[in-house]
């Protein structure tokens, strides 16, 4: 196959909360946009049924104590010193099934990148992947196991070299914080800076430690960042940094929180800049596992995934959405029945200055961090 699309029914039975951001039902409505489409049918692409990662694979990275707590509040149910491990009412609650949910989704990410070093499949998506704030012992912002990190060292065991391309809203300081220290992989981030956007980090001065200096890069784009300048902040750094370290698989997460109209972030991207940004990190990936990650306006995810897995297999879309979709999900937010957003710049007062400070860390990443990435081989 050339292609893998991971996925799961269990993926929407889970819930944080009527209340909560994230909404698992948001993989299902992209599941069934991509099947409207056709995109499941198409030569040399598979349909794989995700399975649940075992526990000793979660152990990859996560502490047994962890796992052991998340174990037992997989009944919903709150336990005594859940919160030193990041659990509780806010961001991370305890619902039903947050073991099995954490599991399924982690379970997903390892498949695709076996899949993917294995030779089965060039490229492997898991929709439902991408949860990159989690630590070795904690939850953090919506994420209780770090499946990217998992997936990762699963790769690493096989004495492969790896790259991290993150373009989510938010900075992946789990991911970094797990590698920040090693060679063996390149994490790049590009993201809302720290100052306006959890979790506060991601500073392009972040950049490593011992043996891993130089393999940690962040590329924090001010608030109202549109397709324009985080474009350019992409094209000028992460290709070349992806050649000079020559990583035999790149891992990417393509979190959609950074379009206009996410509620919980301060971008402005559209389908227009993240579908180039999804075009890039394929041609430069010699073997490419994609997972999902935020996005909190679910119409966005669904259109936007959709556009992903199209540009995955080389397959150009028609922009107007199946009318049959539409009627059966015109509640969830669909504002128009076109696939792809209409341009947008940002023009206000302010433009030349976040110009400017995108231009200083593009900069800064040049020349204090390119410099210090060696060629694997």
């Amino acid at each position: 196959m050339k292609t893998a699309f991971l996925y799961s029914d269990r993926f929407a039975s889970f819930e944080y909360g009527p209340t909560h951001p994230l909404k698992p039902f948001r993989l299902a409505l992209t599941f069934e946009l991509i099947k409207r489409y056709g995109l499941f049918s198409l030569p040399g692409s598979s349909l794989v049924e995700a399975e649940a990662a075992k526990e000793e694979e979660l152990a990859l990275f996560h502490d047994r104590a962890y796992l052991d707590l998340l174990k037992a509040a997989n009944q919903g149910k709150m336990l005594p010193g859940g919160g030193r491990f990041g659990l509780g009412p806010g961001d991370n609650p305890v619902f039903k099934g947050v073991f099995e949910w954490s599991a399924l989704v982690t379970g997903a990410s390892l498949q695709a990148a076996c899949l993917v070093d294995s030779g089965e499949a060039g490229t492997a998506f898991n929709i439902a992947g991408g949860l990159h704030h989690a630590r070795a012992s904690s939850a953090s912002g919506f994420c209780y196991v770090n499946d990217p990190v998992v997936a990762i060292e699963s790769l690493l065991q096989k004495g492969r070299r790896v790259a991290y391309v993150d373009i989510d809203a938010h900075h992946a300081d789990g991911v970094q914080d797990a590698f920040y220290k090693t060679d063996r992989v390149l994490t790049i981030s590009i993201h809302e800076t720290g100052m306006a956007l959890f979790p506060g980090t991601g500073f392009v001065q972040e950049m490593g430690e011992g043996k891993g200096e130089g393999y940690s890069v962040n590329i924090p784009l001010p608030p109202l960042s549109d397709d324009e300048l985080f474009l350019f902040a992409l094209r000028e750094t992460v290709p070349g940094l992806i050649e000079e370290f020559r990583p035999d698989i790149v891992v990417s997460q393509l979190g959609v929180d950074s379009f206009v109209t996410d509620p919980l972030t301060h971008l402005n991207y559209t389908t227009n800049g993240f579908c180039e940004a999804v075009r890039i990190i394929k041609n430069m990936s010699p073997k490419w596992v994609a997972l999902g990650g935020g996005g909190y306006d679910i119409a966005n995810v669904a259109r936007a995934w959709t556009l992903a897995w199209a540009i995955m297999n080389d397959i150009e879309l028609p922009d107007m959405i199946p009318l049959d979709f539409l009627r059966e999900y015109s509640q969830y937010g669909f504002r128009n029945d076109r696939l792809r957003d209409e341009e947008y710049k940002e023009n206000g007062p302010g433009k030349d200055q976040m110009r400017a400070d995108v231009e200083k860390t593009v900069r800064y990443v040049r020349e204090k961090i390119l410099p210090k990435v060696k060629k694997g081989g």
